[in-house]
């Protein structure tokens, strides 16, 4: 019997935090809790309660990587995980190359670069009519350029319970490793995390301790020159050696993000949203939904829809109907609440139900991109033209920030998800248990990502609008590596290679976080909300980058950025160091007030975990939060007056104000693994000027 093997998750999600020693699992759900695990990677099967360390430093979550045999059957029968505890197996070797390419790509301008909107739309001509510039371009030669990488090279593990670390210290013979020197301000990157192997041979990996630092002050979301931080992704290889000398090559990608504070709730966009609409409509995962002609070459032609295909409402439209609901513990965003709970029995596939189901998706955005399509229309508007009611969703768009070619103001779904929900409303859905829709894809392959941002991208939060085009995939949920070790052994990284231009090329370690903000801070300091104009398609900004009026207030990706949320000190002493009551819902980010606040003390900050934990908690949750270090702040009460005040305070009003406490650097806070790691001095502080 022939079998097929694979690595499951194709694509996995590690994220940074401060604690030396104390990590986690990632989650093999959507919206589920992390696993936890010992000390050697082996899960417990129990769900995380608890994210922080005994000194309060946030875990970091390590993303695991399994191999499994399909049978030779139809669907190539159901996998089993094959382990060095599998009699046949004789060796399980990985290889992975984690890197950070931020430094030496272009500036961040919202969808410029992004070539799937127009093949006019590549950095190459950006770079002559929008002057779109260069990070760091005072480095002009190849080999400066290449230096701003953070490039530790690969590592090889093998064996049970073993362990590589990404440091400079052991790049061994790779004469292409670069880390940057000793930075002005924060924290010296020494090391992009590290890999472990559980007692059964099973990869983890492990990304960075959330260091960040650079020379210069940060005015931006998209950060500043000469700044670095130790998020990265790159590919996984894996040879499986059977005792009877066959040997199996496999590849998977890990990306390593910020710390997910709310892992419970879910974008009503997910990455696995993104890239089951790539595999969809140009990559033929499910013809009988979406047909693509395999004649067809160009990328950029998806395939056609079905109009007679009958979408799962468990599977394909409840998801999109709940997400909604789980953003009001996030934010403040009763209008979208309104659209969780429908008025009428959604599972109904009666013809006789049909228009409220049709009035439903007429509240829905129409995806598509062009210069006046609705994803630049916030209203739903009567027959007269009277605003009526925002549609949905009510997020931001991937460019509501800049004014330039690419303007999108508000969020849409992905053309497969509007797809499904069109046939929805025609009927043409099944009202059963859920079913797989696609039995080629595993579990794993999109509880990961589906755990990630897919839309907005403006750039996003673990990675970008890259994803969304087929030119980076090998296959359906597989990330096509440009070059194997031996190459990069030769030759290096690439610091201008673009893996989205000419036929597409595969991506090189490090190309699919690249084009996020650095450091990942400044971005996740400002991706709260967004003030946007709602009436000219062509504008966003005047010249001085204020929004231009009138102007609607949205949001970005509350469930990874949070805005306002509840909270839970529910005794006097932690209600007078928090300066708040239970139950009060309140600004998340409170007492960070600048981007070098953020920088210094990200890992103060709280996760929103639902306290409800009954069986039926999902229903009746309470979404609160958890593991703030109160005692990182000072709470005061803030006078709020006219000029009279100075004279005479009668009429003072006061307002509480949060404010990090001034305090000698606590290495053993800030620091990962090796305590005695350098650092450089404290971030200056710098006002948001730019807020988006």
């Amino acid at each position: 019997m022939s079998y097929r093997y694979a690595i499951h998750p194709s694509i996995g999600v590690a994220r940074v935090g401060n604690s030396p020693s104390e990590f986690y699992l990632a989650p093999d759900e959507l919206g589920g809790l992390p696993e936890e695990c010992d000390a050697l990677g082996i899960g417990t099967g129990e769900k995380v309660r608890r994210f922080k360390d005994a000194a309060g430093r946030m875990r970091r979550q390590a993303a695991r990587f399994r191999i499994f045999r399909y049978g030779n059957a139809p669907g190539n029968g159901d996998p089993h995980e094959v382990t060095l505890d599998s009699k046949d197996v004789a060796e399980i070797k990985w290889t992975v190359h984690l890197a950070n390419k931020k430094a030496c790509w272009y500036e961040f301008l919202p969808l410029i670069g992004d070539d799937m909107l127009s093949p006019d739309n590549t950095y190459e001509k950006q770079y002559k009519c929008n002057n779109v510039g260069l990070r760091n371009a005072d480095q002009k030669s190849g080999e400066a350029r290449r230096k701003l990488i953070i490039d530790p090279g690969p590592r090889e593990i093998s064996g049970r319970r073993s362990q590589a670390d990404f440091s400079k210290a052991t790049s061994g013979n790779y004469r292409f490793a670069s880390f940057p020197d000793k930075p002005k301000q924060g924290h010296w990157i020494q090391t992009l995390g590290e890999l472990r192997t559980d007692d059964s041979g099973r990869l983890l990996v492990l990304g960075g301790y959330g260091h960040a630092g650079g020379n210069k002050s940060i005015a931006s979301f998209a950060g500043a020159d000469t700044w670095h931080d130790d998020v990265s992704d790159g590919p996984i290889e894996c040879v499986v050696r059977l005792r009877d000398g066959t040997a199996i090559e496999l590849s998977a990608w890990v990306i390593v993000g910020a710390p997910r504070v709310a892992p419970e709730l879910v974008n009503i966009v997910t990455l696995d949203d993104v890239v089951f609409d790539v595999a969809v409509r140009f990559q033929n995962l499910i013809p009988e939904m979406c047909h693509r002609d395999a004649k067809e070459k160009n990328p950029y032609e998806p395939g056609r829809f079905n109009p007679g295909f009958r979408a799962n409402f468990e599977r394909d439209i409840a998801p999109i109907l709940r997400r909604p609901l789980d953003y009001v513990w996030v934010a403040n965003l009763p209008t979208m609440a309104a659209f969780a709970c429908l008025p009428f029995d959604p599972r109904d596939a009666s013809q006789a139900n049909r228009k409220n189901r049709e009035d439903y998706v007429r509240y829905l955005r129409k995806p598509g991109w062009d210069a006046t399509g609705q994803h630049n229309q916030l209203f739903l508007e009567s027959d007269s033209g009277k605003p009526l009611v925002p549609l949905m969703p009510i997020n931001s768009g991937s460019n509501s920030v800049r004014t330039n070619p690419y303007i999108d103001k508000f969020l849409t779904l992905t053309e497969t998800q509007y797809f499904l929900m069109k046939q929805w409303a025609a009927g043409e859905f099944v009202a059963d248990s859920a079913t797989e829709v696609a039995p080629a894809l595993h579990k794993l392959d999109r509880s990961g990502i589906g755990n990630c941002v897919g839309a907005p991208m403006c750039p996003g939060i673990e990675v970008t609008w890259n994803l969304r085009n087929p030119k980076l995939y090998a296959e359906p949920y597989r990330i096509r590596s440009r070059h194997d070790e031996y190459y990069y052994s030769q030759h290096g990284l690439d610091p201008n290679y673009d893996e989205t231009s000419g036929e597409g090329g595969g991506a090189e370690p490090g190309d699919l976080t690249k084009r996020m903000a650095i450091p990942w801070q400044a971005d996740f300091f400002n991706c709260t909300a967004q003030f946007i104009n709602f009436t000219d398609p062509s504008v966003n900004k005047d010249e001085n980058l204020i929004p231009v009026p009138p102007t609607y207030y949205s949001y970005w990706w509350p469930p990874q950025s949070p805005m306002y949320v509840i909270a839970n000190q529910l005794n006097v002493d932690g209600q007078k160091t928090a300066g708040v009551m239970a139950g009060f819902p309140i600004y998340y980010q409170r007492g960070l007030n600048t981007y070098a606040e953020v920088i210094e003390g990200w890992s103060y900050l709280a996760f929103i975990v639902n306290q409800n934990t009954e069986a039926d908690g999902r229903f009746y949750a309470y979404f609160v939060e958890q593991e703030r270090n109160e005692d990182a702040f000072i709470v005061a009460d803030v006078a709020i007056g006219g000029p009279s005040n100075l004279i005479n305070a009668e009429d003072q009003n006061f307002t509480p104000f949060w404010m990090l406490r001034p305090r000698p650097v606590r290495r053993e806070m800030l620091l990962g693994r090796d305590s005695s790691a350098e650092i450089g001095e404290p971030v200056r502080s710098a006002v948001r000027t730019d807020r988006r």
